[in-house]
């Protein structure tokens, strides 16, 4: 295919990379083509043109001749982008929601119909998390005939002297400055931020960590398509504990905006490269858990069962990243690699706006075994629960 990458930053720029080594026709797009060139490599051929993520026509004029457009760039323009494929008669994906009109609908659905017409399909949050977590949660239900309650808990450390950051500064302020959504009894609602703290225990070597509801997409989306009573997202580790001491202090509203000493850019390869021979980035991590309780209907004389079914995701750290002689973070680096197989596996046979959890069977069970050949363990366990049990009876 002949793919238009929009935002050459570190998910964009190495995912660019991966969908070349595909053997598809990649060019980015970056309101700071010398920054994308930062980020790409000196020796990457990759095409970088000078292109606003706001202005429609200009995406249109850059990407002309494409047939998908990615939005790597920050989830807010999601709707002009898709805006420009229709125009353009090509597909689309992005990797996450920014739910402004309904915070618990993504706003890309919105869409389904125009793409249908077209004859097109857009694939929504096809990252990492969101992305592979919906694909789990999705198999994980297939197990039961009856979900009960879906826990997605995320981990997310930098060990370094200073601030740096695993995100882009606008996705971090964005996550920090919004309202947690769940899903409880049936019903979707806001929370506070930062809110409902909880010791949760990650597989070694991470262990036990603090986790608090975050702003997440998942809820947005997976309701609509699995039935269950109740969903939350939380989130750990010293970046997210960092923006939860901000909040407490006030720090962190959306009248004040971004404050660049709090929210730093994102570091290239090069920058990186550096912060490490300095001794001032150690390591980084990034884990993911996805827990779904639910029942399965026993046959005959068998009787039902409650089962828990947890399924972890470790992702390669910065250290082992390092190994393979990249110079990325491990957000990014789980998130281009697991994009890059949405897009191998694209489902062009069908039209409309799809969900992870939307694609067929095939496709599904296809991605998840092309991430364990990224070196990212995906380990799970089904648990027999005992009536009407706690965590603590498992």
């Amino acid at each position: 295919m002949r793919i238009f990458v929009l935002g050459a930053g570190a998910t964009g720029s190495l995912l660019a990379q991966l969908l070349e080594r595909q053997g598809h026709t990649v060019w980015c797009g970056d309101r700071d083509p010398q920054r994308g060139r930062h980020f790409l490599g000196e020796l990457s051929t990759i095409a970088v043109a000078e292109v606003n993520a706001r202005n429609l026509h200009g995406i249109v004029r850059v990407a002309r001749g494409c047939n998908l457009i990615v939005n790597a760039s920050a989830s807010v323009f999601n709707q002009i982008v898709m805006r420009a494929a229709l125009r353009l008669r090509a597909h689309y994906v992005d990797l996450s929601s920014h739910l402004t009109r309904n915070p618990f609908k993504a706003e890309q659905f919105a869409f389904a119909k125009r793409f249908e017409e077209k004859n097109r399909t857009a694939l929504i949050n096809a990252g990492a998390a969101p992305g592979l977590v919906n694909l789990l949660i999705k198999r994980a239900s297939e197990m039961l005939d009856e979900v009960e309650s879906v826990q997605v808990r995320l981990y997310e450390s930098t060990e370094s002297d200073d601030p740096i950051s695993q995100w882009s500064p606008e996705v971090s302020f964005d996550e920090a400055i919004s309202n947690p959504r769940v899903y409880r009894d049936g019903k979707f609602r806001m929370e506070k931020r930062f809110a409902e703290l909880e010791k949760f225990r990650f597989p070694d070597p991470i262990g036990n960590a603090n986790v608090v509801l975050a702003a997440q997409d998942e809820v947005a989306t997976i309701p609509y398509l699995i039935p269950m009573r109740n969903m939350d997202v939380k989130i750990g580790g010293n970046e997210f504990d960092r923006l939860r001491r901000w909040y407490k202090q006030g720090k962190l509203s959306k009248s004040r905006g971004i404050v660049r000493q709090r929210f730093p850019q994102t570091s290239s390869p090069r920058a990186i490269a550096k912060l490490i021979r300095q001794g001032v980035l150690q390591n980084a991590r990034f884990a993911a858990a996805v827990l779904v309780r639910g029942v399965k209907r026993g046959k005959g004389q068998k009787a039902d069962q409650n089962l828990l079914i947890r399924t972890d995701c470790n992702f390669p750290t910065l250290y082992q990243i390092r190994r393979q002689g990249l110079f990325t973070t491990p957000v990014a680096y789980a998130t281009a690699h697991i994009a890059a197989l949405f897009i191998k596996f694209f489902p062009r046979d069908v039209s409309g706006v799809f969900a992870p959890e939307a694609l067929p069977l095939e496709t599904r069970r296809a991605i998840i075994a092309g991430i364990r050949n990224h070196k990212v363990k995906i380990i799970r366990k089904t648990t027999i629960l005992k009536p009407n049990s706690n965590d603590e009876d498992l």
